[in-house]
């Protein structure tokens, strides 16, 4: 009887296991670390879906499109979250994306249409330093200094395809010039953020590129204000994170269920604090304590997705031609 009543419960589970959902996500590491934003996001999903959500790091934000270009619609992935605005038109080009209809109050500076993407945080990139430290206020100045820089590789990070087009938005046809002028400065390109601001933290560079929120981070998680942002005087680009969903899903009634949860108050309140970023819907209890403010429109720089794709090989030869010399 105990055999009998032992196969019969296995039975049962791995039936509910096989009867139960599974929603993939592919997304960047960061954001399934432990200490970001999917840990909380996965629970409260999970809480009310009926499903198994399954969100799988895969490297940073530009690799997102690079390994979906590779697996084509026979990828496991159901939605891709951690997409940007420099890199949508890009992957809307590939036709593996479906259109969405997600309802929202967004607060994203110059409005949000998309028929493939929605967006759930958005910020601003900088250069993070310690606080005492009196830095160079725009790139020439920089370029002219002997501060020394941690970046991160444009085709691998989305930070470091920001980077590219900051500096595009900013000088034009001097692009070349500037980066020429600033590999001097750069200690090394890294594969994506984590590492560069791990080895900024570590003392192995006077500044990081990060986001104007990331002191924020040591400001309320650690109590300790040592770090700000060089404030540069050609404004700052913004970043506008996305996820879509894939045409090649077989849950797409549970895609479409986690993308407007996406944009939840729930999803929203867990993206300050743990991804450092600014909701893209705000959260009804408000930012918290020490969060920084917007900046201007006057100091926010930004191509549209069209413009980025345009821009984007012209930037990314222009940046290895000055660091291969």
């Amino acid at each position: 009887m105990r055999t009998t009543s032992l196969f019969a419960g296995l039975f049962l589970a791995t039936t509910a296991m096989a009867d139960t959902p599974v929603l993939t996500v592919y997304t960047y590491d960061s954001f399934v670390s432990d200490w970001g934003p999917g840990p909380a996001v996965e629970a409260a999903f999970e809480a009310n879906c009926g499903c198994d959500l399954q969100m799988i790091g895969a490297g940073d934000g530009a690799a997102l499109l690079a390994r979906l270009k590779l697996e084509g619609s026979r990828t496991d992935a159901d939605i891709i979250l951690g997409l940007d605005t420099n890199l949508t038109a890009a992957a809307a080009e590939t036709g593996l994306f479906a259109p969405i209809s997600v309802t929202a109050n967004y607060n994203v500076p110059g409005g949000w249409t998309d028929p493939l993407f929605a967006p759930f945080d958005w910020g601003y990139f900088a250069f993070v330093k310690n606080a005492e430290i009196e830095s160079p206020t725009n790139f020439r100045a920089l370029a002219d200094s002997d501060f020394k820089i941690v970046i991160q590789d444009p085709r691998s990070s989305t930070p470091g395809l920001g980077l590219l087009m900051w500096v595009k938005a900013a000088y034009g046809d001097d692009t070349a010039q500037i980066w020429a002028d600033l590999s001097d400065n750069i200690v090394t390109v890294t594969a994506g953020w984590s590492e560069a601001y791990g080895m900024f933290l570590e003392g192995e560079a006077d500044m990081v590129l990060s986001y104007t929120t990331s002191p924020a981070y040591h400001l309320i998680a650690e109590d300790d204000a040592s770090k700000s942002y060089a404030v540069f005087d050609e404004g700052h680009y913004m970043q506008i994170e996305v996820a879509g969903k894939l045409a090649s899903t077989d849950q797409s009634v549970l895609a479409d269920q986690f993308l407007q949860f996406m944009v939840s108050d729930v999803f929203q309140s867990i993206i300050p604090t743990t991804n450092w970023m600014f909701p893209a819907v705000p959260p009804i209890a408000g930012l918290p304590a020490g969060f920084p403010n917007a900046l201007s429109a006057a100091q926010s720089l930004i191509f549209s997705p069209t413009e980025a794709a345009a821009l984007r090989n012209v930037a990314l030869t222009e940046w290895q031609t000055a660091l291969s010399q």
